[in-house]
């Protein structure tokens, strides 16, 4: 965290017809929102009762109406079975339920183009989210053709300049990379926290071998004892005896959580203990902090949204403190949490924020649900999202809470300063209004600057205000908590923009407070105000 970072197939051959409002001619079809992705030129979001009442299986449903529809999606085939793989199908919270479709070629995926549906408990389809990428100008390979699995991972080690030590294997997918053509690549991770610590993403070309993207989706900027904290504050702490030690494993929550000591180091960590279950040394703060925060961002999304840890499944919740030396950053690596001490004059401890350790599992979350891709527009919704549940975190826990992000850990001798401000973007220079979005390149395209805009949305909802001339009536916290903690879980998806991201807050809130509550005028009244359409 720098200072700006903080098959399942279903073979139905029908005719196709426009979901438009303006040309529909289904006369079961009543669309209430429509959204054209007008780079794809494919729909990015469309809600409404999209079909009839039915018994059938939600997959089935959703399959058959991407079939009627394959020429607005611009599908290679009328047979949706054919250009999507279900990848998730779950029980809706509120009765329907929630699929995730990944796009297929030939059975090859499409990186970054899935897709989100809900079908509600009557069987009726409600909103379809995420655009299709048409397959045009896509050169076939032959298998015989391909450099190979092994061989692209060894080209995307050569590209970054060093031998890492791997915290997992590197895994490499065979795509489809929508970069400025279609080519067939090959989708390789790699995972490390040592000589420096990555989260890469690279692209290597099936053909060439040549690298064709890359980047890195760490976010640059997650018995009872006792403990003193960064900021010195006392904290009750869930621990596990052992023999005659006692250790931050924490096993009432899930799978658990468990803070380990880095040593200062970037290659190796142990399981933080204590002989007398009291964690009050100076070099004990940082771990009581992580543990404690981990703890709070646990209980934050089990009991305001269900959520049983990051992957919903009780996932354990890791933490490494004390990675590396004066190490100005706090980031989630893809399996645990990992916070550096700071260099004491930036920053102090990472994990001495709760709205950074949240900020940081809200990471963690996304990933395991919308997934946004790391850069532009769907990495700065990523920011921000991480950015508001970090600050409903410190309204949970009733901690000192602002809209302030990272006031506790950055600059120890400048009191009243902060990373980011949700209220007042601008204050550090990021945009509040899309009219004043970054275009560059830099950071990913944006994802720490852009992520202003979103903040100022969610800011001008939860408290309301007139900004841009255009008056919010705001909504609160907790309303503003469920209606993103649905958009992001349910309709997000992983190249989401912010127009996207708009419409999937409207049909969030119209599913849980009414198409004409006073939430959804204040949803659409907050992107009015931001400028974003």
């Amino acid at each position: 965290m720098n200072k700006k970072a903080l098959a399942f197939g279903l073979s139905i051959g029908l005719a196709a017809t426009s979901i438009l409002p303006a040309t529909s001619s289904a006369a079961v079809e009543k669309v209430s929102s429509y959204k054209l992705n007008k780079k794809m030129g494919t729909p990015e979001f469309v809600a409404g009762n999209l079909t009839k009442a039915s018994g059938r299986s939600a997959e089935s449903i959703v399959l058959d109406y991407l079939s009627k529809h394959s020429s607005d999606y611009k599908l290679s085939s009328s047979e949706a079975s054919k250009s999507f793989s279900i990848s998730s199908s779950t029980k809706d919270r509120l009765g329907g339920t929630a699929l995730r479709l990944q796009q297929v070629y030939k059975g090859v995926p499409v990186w970054s183009s899935d897709q989100a549906a809900v079908v509600d408990q009557h069987g009726v389809l409600t909103a379809v989210s995420g655009s299709t990428i048409p397959i045009n100008g896509l050169q076939e390979i032959s298998a015989k053709d391909r450099i190979g699995t092994k061989q692209a991972i060894k080209k995307a080690i050569k590209h970054l300049g060093f031998s890492p030590t791997f915290t997992t294997k590197p895994t490499s997918q065979y795509v489809i990379f929508p970069g400025k053509k279609l080519a067939y690549a090959y989708h390789v991770n790699l995972r490390f926290l040592a000589p420096q610590a990555g989260n890469y993403h690279l692209f290597i070309d099936a053909a060439t071998g040549r690298v064709l993207h890359s980047f890195n989706s760490i976010d640059t900027a997650d018995t009872v004892g006792s403990g003193t904290g960064v900021l010195g504050d006392s904290k009750s702490l869930r621990t596990y005896q052992s023999g005659t030690k006692y250790y931050l494993q924490d096993n009432t929550r899930g799978g658990g959580i468990k803070t380990y000591d880095g040593k200062n180091s970037s290659f190796s960590s142990t399981l933080w203990a204590d002989a007398d279950n009291k964690f009050n040394a100076t070099y004990d703060r940082a771990a009581v902090d992580a543990h404690y925060y981990a703890g709070v961002t646990y209980d934050m999304y089990k009991n305001k949204y269900g959520r049983n840890s990051y992957d919903n499944k009780g996932g354990l919740l890791k933490a490494i403190v004390h990675y590396g030396r004066n190490y100005n950053n706090a980031f989630w690596d893809g399996t645990q949490m990992v916070y550096g001490d700071g260099d004491g004059r930036t920053f102090t401890t990472f994990s001495g924020g709760l709205d950074v350790v949240a900020h940081e599992l809200t990471h963690a979350v996304t990933e395991r649900s919308s997934n946004l891709v790391y850069q532009n527009e769907s990495g700065a919704l990523n920011e921000a999202i991480s950015d508001i549940f970090g600050t409903l975190a410190e309204f949970y826990d009733n901690r000192n809470p602002d809209y302030e992000i990272g006031e506790d850990i950055y600059t120890p001798g400048t009191p009243g300063d902060a990373l980011r401000s949700m209220r007042d973007p601008a204050k550090y220079g990021d945009p509040d209004h899309y009219s004043k979005r970054y275009t560059g390149s830099s950071d990913n395209g944006g994802v720490h600057t852009n992520s202003g805009i979103i903040n100022k949305q969610a800011y001008l909802l939860a408290v309301g205000g007139t900004f841009s001339g255009v008056t919010v009536s705001g909504i609160g916290n907790d309303k503003l908590g469920a209606i993103y903690y649905r958009a992001n879980t349910v309709y997000l998806t992983s190249n989401a923009t912010f127009s996207q991201a708009r419409q999937a807050l409207i049909k969030a809130a119209s599913d849980l407070y009414g198409a004409s509550s006073a939430e959804v005028t204040a949803v659409n009244k907050s992107f009015d105000a931001v400028g974003v359409k």
